[in-house]
């Protein structure tokens, strides 16, 4: 594959959530596999509801989830580009003004479709002649603008719909500048991707109608148009759209519930797919499994459930280098931070279940007394110290309940429950074979006896 430029180009109106990571990560996964950019574009033109501090909040989603642009754009910035468009557009007589209201415009449609025929723009504003025009601005009308389409077939390949195509004399010309002189999204969104060389636009099925009116934009202006891919979209279990407005699964909210940024991305990716959904060890994987031709046409139901199980899991397979850092931000550092995470990692449903596991080892539990007489046994049997981790789990721990075994005649649960419980204060958890030496002969001992004591 030849190297791709891709754009993600979210508005700034509110929080992004699991949908549009799904978005971003198709874009931002093709330019990785393809040795391309990854454009990230705010689509920021509607100034009265973009906020600063939402595209603020995008740009960190998109971090956490691994994702870094190769550049940054905003459409704000930008206006003298679609200006000069516009420009080019009107004289060569693409682009005219329109004065209908939006009520006479629904009048219009109403009347179209009792008469049976499409409600489509039926161009009446290109008989107006310049004194119609002066005259209707002078009793205070401004105009819109509309993009002249060629009333024929529009085809491409769409990179996962197949072979896709559409009749433009059914559409409406589209409106490209609104009458306050503001821009609407097809005009800079096709400016932008000329002028920024994408080669790709990968986004959801909602948005197939607008690639016809955006082939002939581009051609209009003069810009090879780019290939297109319009991938499924992310539902709920009950089959419900996904709202930046509503804060449907925002990025935020599931970074707050503690899950994992791996999980989301390879769940946003591989949901919808022919893929099986699994747990990936680094965007680098996903990248690599990741093909456009395996995404389905139907909608993809995300169900929060399965993707708490899928972090647990992906947690569950991360090496120690890849959470040195959070571990010792959670004040967990130094020779037994990694055995420690080995032990407990298997066990945990989010990362910050960890500290509790630490403090078991660490500091003082109540006394989960169970068989006094076992408990006795296990801590006068319990073997001299130090233990090393390495011969300790495949012959010290075997030896050392074997021995307990002979004194007590106890056996599996009814040796292994009172043990946990002296030890941990918890019913399960990881496998005290691991345990014991990060709990030290001392602390141990002193648990043992204490849960042997008569209450």
């Amino acid at each position: 594959m030849p190297p791709a430029t891709v754009r993600f180009a979210p508005s700034p109106t509110g929080r992004i959530h699991v949908g549009n990571a799904r978005t971003a990560l198709l874009n931002a996964l093709t330019a990785r596999a393809s040795g391309g950019r990854f454009i990230l574009r705010f689509d920021d033109t509607d100034a009265e509801r973009s906020r600063r501090e939402y595209a603020d909040a995008i740009e960190t989603d998109l971090a956490w989830l691994g994702l870094a642009p190769d550049l940054v754009v905003r459409q704000s910035e930008r206006l003298p580009l679609y200006a000069a468009a516009a420009g080019r557009l009107e004289a060569e007589g693409r682009l005219y003004p329109c004065y209908e209201t939006a009520e006479e415009l629904d009048r219009r449609r109403k009347r179209q479709i009792g008469r049976g025929l499409p409600p489509v723009y039926d161009r009446a504003a290109l008989a107006l002649t310049a004194e119609d025009r002066r005259r209707l601005e002078a009793e205070g009308r401004r105009p819109h603008w509309r993009f002249m389409l060629d009333r024929v077939d529009v085809a491409w390949e769409d990179g996962i719909r197949g072979p896709s195509r559409i009749d433009c004399a059914s559409l409406s010309d589209p409106v490209l500048v609104r009458e306050d002189g503001s821009y609407l999204y097809t005009l800079p969104s096709v400016v932008d991707d000329g002028d920024l060389a994408v080669t790709d636009v990968i986004r959801g099925e909602d948005h197939v109608t607008n690639t016809a009116v955006q082939i002939q934009l581009a051609s209009a202006l003069g810009f090879a148009p780019s290939r297109y891919a319009h991938h499924n979209l992310l539902v709920t279990a009950s089959g419900e759209g996904l709202s930046k407005r509503s804060g449907s699964l925002s990025l935020a909210g599931l970074r707050a519930d503690g899950v994992e940024s791996l999980a989301i991305a390879a769940f946003a990716v591989l949901t919808g797919t022919s893929d099986p959904v699994r747990p990936v060890a680094d965007l680098d994987e996903l990248a690599g499994l990741l093909d456009l031709a395996h995404v389905g046409r139907n909608p993809a139901r995300f169900d929060p459930a399965e993707l708490l199980q899928l972090s647990a899991r992906t947690l569950h397979g991360l090496p120690f280098a890849r959470l040195a850092d959070r571990l010792a931000a959670a004040g967990i550092s130094g020779e037994a931070a990694e055995p420690f995470w080995l032990a407990v990692r298997g066990n945990l449903a989010r990362f910050d279940d960890i500290e509790g596991w630490w403090g078991i080892l660490h500091r003082e539990i109540a006394a989960a007394g169970e068989d006094a007489e076992l408990l006795a046994a296990a801590a006068e049997l319990l073997p001299p110290s130090p233990w090393d981790d390495r011969t300790w789990a495949a012959e010290g721990w075997r030896s050392y309940t074997a021995a307990i075994r002979e004194r007590t005649g106890r056996k599996g649960r009814a040796l292994f429950h009172p043990l946990r419980l002296a030890l941990t204060g918890r019913d399960s958890g990881p496998e005290l074979a691991a345990l014991l030496p990060l709990i030290g002969r001392e602390r141990a001992e002193a648990r043992l006896r204490a849960a042997a004591r008569p209450a």
